[in-house]
């Protein structure tokens, strides 16, 4: 818990402020079954009514005031609470924010998710019962107590007999719950996992006609939810039934016991009355901490899991001394790079060694799984090379901040992505600051004005989440357009043309070569005609360089290369 130590510390003295609010409603709470002691044997007994009025003042009195002190407590328990979840939540979506691929794929999006919001609302419960329950409980129970024992040490010694009781039937509930919490969370992330994949994939669900088996799917990852989380409930609401039964009984007693002292002499029923109010309080106290102690084991889980997120160094990090290039010209070199994915059994890049200057274009082509995506994912160190390096300007990569390595590239993903917002704010998430002249010079060059145009409200138009309310073509342009903002010395792209119909795909790269004339081109591409006037072709077969040239010069002499052409042309002149 030392990870999670550290949020909780900035609100400490709101804990103390809480603690000396719940101290004075204890105070209060115990101080009203004596004034009604006193009513009953002094006031009613003896027809006092000045006694019964001034005592009954006193008591509305301190009762208000255990009210305001119970508000305030109240209130400042659920401001650190709920701002404790906020800072939690922060912490684990920065730290996630520094994961690589690699530590994304060994938690699952859907686990993250979990963690984020379930797992950190039942850390701010706890917090915010253990604000209020933990600190009054023991506080109520010490001080009935007392005050039993002060109205009667021998009829006090009935509670003594329970104290086991209690500890083994809250004993149990923890040890067996600890485990079941633990399972209800791991079976609640896969819940979640079922449901996003089935969101997402909505589409091809009904293509396929996969409605039924789906239905099952998530039925069946219900259902085991649901087991787990009843047969957890059920041993929870046992709880509280025994603990209810133990009080009546304990009432009973009192009450048949305190009458026989009362008919002795040793006790006044308004000292009986007030007994059954301590006894009442020191049982509810308990009953509080025993809802505490059922609601820690699952708390304990999920302190595990936000824990592990925590502690998870990602293995992509910034030098302790990075280095900087005042003035990037965006020459990218690969030496000797061998990449292995983790857990994979062989090399997806083997020995890669080539050099992308300014002002040229640099085509990567290969069949499918033969690495080309893989060594663009390596330039922003998504992924750190196995062997070799990787220079910018001379510099090797992992001596530069990925900040600033980042700053300097412009990257297309193969599956354009695109976020809920204005056509605007998602071309500016290459550029923040960017201005209105230079989204719209953006959107020009990526062939997007004119569909934007058509639009409504054009750049002001609303993109839903994942751009499912635009084409393929269109969220590919503005994934573009989006790295054509930023002005970047290196551009990365993906497979970023295909699909966009021909001519949009040759009018798109006219545009991009002439306003990225200075900068470093990379380019990923399956159609032979996107990158026919590359300065230089990357011909990749099984994670190997096999050919590298011009078009003409690989025409010639690469077999892999002339495979691919005959592939896509026949018989074609493609010369």
């Amino acid at each position: 818990m030392v990870k999670l130590g550290k949020y909780v510390k900035p609100f400490l003295p709101i804990a103390f402020v809480v603690m000396f609010l719940i101290l004075l409603e204890v105070l209060t709470t115990l101080k009203l079954p004596d004034l009604m002691s006193d009513i009953v044997d002094q006031g009613i007994a003896t027809g006092n009514i000045s006694l019964i009025w001034r005592t009954g003042l006193i008591m509305l009195a301190v009762a208000l005031a255990g009210i305001i002190v119970a508000i305030s407590g109240n209130y400042l328990a659920s401001r650190a609470s709920t701002a404790f979840g906020r800072d939690l939540r922060q912490a684990i979506f920065s730290q996630v924010e520094k994961f690589s691929p690699q530590e994304f794929n060994k938690f699952g999006t859907a686990s993250l998710i979990t963690r984020t919001t379930n797992d950190v609302q039942q850390m701010q419960m706890v917090f915010l019962m253990s604000m209020r329950m933990a600190m009054r409980a023991p506080l109520t129970a010490i001080g009935g107590v007392i005050m039993v024992v002060k109205k009667d040490p021998r009829l006090a010694l009935l509670l003594l007999t329970l104290i086991p009781i209690i500890s083994v039937v809250v004993s149990f509930v923890v040890i067996k719950g600890i485990p079941l919490f633990k399972s209800l969370q791991k079976k609640l992330d896969r819940l979640n996992q079922v449901l996003r994949e089935q969101l997402i994939g909505v589409r091809v669900i009904r293509a396929f006609d996969r409605g039924k088996y789906e239905t099952g799917r998530f039925g069946e990852a219900n259902h085991d939810l649901t087991t787990t989380a009843l047969k957890v409930n059920r041993m929870m609401v046992t709880l509280m039934p025994i603990m209810g039964l133990l009080v009546n009984f304990t009432s009973v007693g009192i009450i048949w016991f305190g009458a026989k002292r009362i008919d002795a002499g040793f006790l006044q029923v308004g000292d009986m009355m007030a007994f059954l109010q301590y006894t009442m309080q020191i049982f509810i106290a308990v009953m509080m901490l025993s809802m505490l102690f059922v609601m820690l084991p699952r708390a304990s889980a999920s302190a595990d899991r936000i824990k592990e997120v925590l502690e998870t160094e990602p293995s992509i990090t910034d030098p302790e001394d990075p280095k900087i290039i005042d003035e990037c010209t965006g020459v990218v070199q690969f030496h000797n790079v061998t990449f292995v994915y983790p857990g994979a059994a062989k090399p997806v890049l083997h020995k890669i060694n080539f050099s992308a200057s300014p002002g040229q274009t640099t085509a990567i082509i290969g069949g499918t799984g033969s690495g080309k995506s893989t060594i663009l994912d390596l330039v922003p160190r998504f992924y750190d090379p196995t062997e070799g390096k990787i220079t910018l300007d001379g510099v090797d990569i992992k001596e530069l901040a990925q900040a600033d390595l980042r700053s300097k590239l412009g990257y297309v993903p193969q599956k354009a992505m695109l976020f809920s917002g204005t056509i605007a704010e998602n071309i500016k998430g290459g550029k923040h600051d960017a201005t209105d002249e230079e989204v719209a010079e953006a959107a020009r060059i990526a062939q997007a004005t004119n569909f934007i145009e058509e639009r409504e409200d054009k750049y002001d138009d609303f993109i839903a989440q994942g751009g499912t309310n635009v084409s393929g073509g269109q969220k590919q342009r503005l994934s573009i357009a989006r790295a054509v903002v930023r002005r970047p010395q290196v551009y990365l792209l993906d497979d970023t043309f295909s699909a966009l119909d021909y001519k949009t795909d040759a009018l798109l790269r006219t545009e991009l070569l002439e306003s990225a004339a200075q900068a470093t081109v990379i380019v990923v591409a399956q159609r032979v005609s996107t990158i026919l006037h590359a300065d230089q072709i990357i011909v990749l077969e099984e994670g190997k360089v096999v050919g590298q040239g011009t078009h003409k010069e690989l025409l010639e002499n690469c077999g892999v290369y002339q495979e691919i052409v005959a592939s896509q042309f026949g018989e074609e002149d493609v010369s």
